[in-house]
C-alpha cells in the first residue's frame, strides 16, 4: 500500500505528507533533543504543537523535524 499523496493530521489543523515521514519518535530522549536543536539551528525545525507540550517528533526525508502535540501512538494509528 502506498502512502503517496496522503496527508496526516498532526493536530490543530496541521498536516504532513505520509510519504515523506522517516520516523515518529519520542521527544524526551537526549539524542532527539539534540536532533531538534540542530534542526532549529539550520532553520529546519517546524513547531506544529501550537504552544502546547511536544509529545512527538516527526523526522521527514527532507531533513525537516516537525514537533507535534499529539502522542506517537495517536499519529501511528492515524498513519495506518
Amino acid at each position: 500500500m502506498t502512502n503517496e499523496g496522503k496527508l496526516l493530521n498532526i493536530g490543530y489543523g496541521n498536516f504532513v505528507n505520509t510519504a515523506r515521514i522517516v520516523s515518529i519518535v519520542n521527544p524526551d530522549s537526549a539524542p532527539i533533543r539534540r536532533l531538534s536543536q540542530e534542526a532549529k539551528d539550520k532553520n529546519m525545525l517546524i513547531d506544529a504543537s501550537c504552544g502546547r507540550r511536544t509529545r512527538s517528533v516527526i523526522v521527514m526525508d527532507s531533513g525537516h523535524v516537525v514537533m507535534s502535540a499529539l502522542q506517537m501512538e495517536t499519529l501511528a494509528e492515524r498513519v495506518r
